[in-house]
């Protein structure tokens, strides 16, 4: 005699929380998404403005002036031109652009993103 064996599967309670599990995520990188462009942007910008800077010139109030003037043409409004250092250590200019972003998920679960990469030597194509 054989003896039959149960097929096990996925019952409806666990694969509604699988469901519930995989929607949150999805949500929250959809919500997350536009804060990493606006990141691309910024350090774009940043970028842009280290590698243009000629320090014989330029003043750090031209720096913010360039960085302002970009911003408000890539329209990127998380990060505003003031939030960002611009200091001059050891004869050399640095652009201190590091923040943090915090995105409301669900209720007072929030998600924060920290952008730390964006510390650059002016004048300089390498970032510190």
């Amino acid at each position: 005699m054989q003896m039959r064996q149960r097929q096990g599967g996925m019952s409806l309670p666990g694969m509604l929380t699988i469901a519930v599990m995989v929607g949150f995520f999805v949500m929250a990188g959809i919500r997350m998404a536009p804060s990493y462009f606006e990141y691309m942007a910024v350090r774009d910008v940043v970028e842009r403005v280290a590698q243009e800077h000629d320090p014989a010139t330029e003043t750090i109030a031209d720096i913010r002036r360039r960085i302002s003037n970009l911003f408000n043409t890539n329209q990127i409004y998380g990060l505003k031109p003031g939030d960002i250092e611009i200091y001059r250590e050891d004869g050399q200019t640095w652009i201190d652009a590091r923040y943090e972003a915090r995105i409301p998920l669900v209720a007072n679960i929030d998600a924060v993103i920290s952008f730390d990469d964006l510390l650059v030597e002016a004048g300089e194509r390498r970032a510190r």
